[in-house]
């Protein structure tokens, strides 16, 4: 792969915790050679202790955090510097502040930002992501999902991504508005998002 790409591409990788611990490690260790910017959700909220196994085995750096809900989940991980980016998403954790005052935490202990953004975040989510981006010192990556021409014209000030880099624009706030009226042409239909609903066959609930 590096003889095609080199260096210069930035690869990474989300485990989504579908590893068994153990073998979550060993794929740690495996991607070493591959030198990531990021491994991203190698365990569960539940199972985060583990990342002391690969912190001791390897230097892949690690991320997580989208699937948290408050600042304080992330506290322990950062103090005991066992992950490298903080990937909350920014209205379930509690907002710009609750981000900001992680992002502050992360700083401390060298720790960077890669909110969460990927197509299932708002607009207005991409918005706050993008002003958070700008005044962290910390700021490491941004995830970003490729808008059609109509959310643009349903939230304008969307944020722009142009050659890799995302803009913002000088208006009050976030920057970002809404057109009701044409939003009320496009109703929200309700549906089962069978991906992050899946069940096993007696009912509980399974990971993505």
């Amino acid at each position: 792969m590096t003889s095609h790409l080199g260096w210069k591409v930035e690869l990474l990788h989300d485990v989504h915790e579908r590893l068994p611990n153990i073998l979550a490690v060993e794929f740690a260790k495996e991607m070493e050679q591959f030198k990531l910017l990021f491994l991203e959700d190698l365990f569960p909220p539940s199972e985060i202790d583990w990342f002391r196994n690969v912190r001791q085995q390897c230097a892949t750096p690690m991320a997580i955090g989208e699937i948290f809900n408050n600042i304080h989940e992330i506290v322990p991980i950062v103090k005991d510097r066992l992950i490298d980016f903080l990937r909350m998403h920014i209205s379930q954790m509690g907002g710009i502040s609750a981000a900001r005052n992680a992002a502050i935490h992360g700083q401390i202990y060298g720790v960077r930002t890669a909110w969460h953004g990927p197509g299932d975040t708002s607009p207005v989510g991409h918005a706050a992501n993008l002003h958070l981006d700008l005044w962290a010192p910390n700021f490491g990556v941004q995830e970003w999902c490729r808008f059609d021409s109509l959310v643009y014209d349903m939230f304008p000030g969307l944020p722009e991504v142009r050659r890799g880099y995302m803009y913002p624009n000088d208006k009050p706030g976030l920057g970002i508005d809404f057109n009701e009226e044409l939003a009320a042409k496009y109703p929200c239909h309700d549906s089962v998002d069978w991906w992050t609903q899946t069940r096993l066959p007696d009912g509980s609930p399974a990971r993505p």
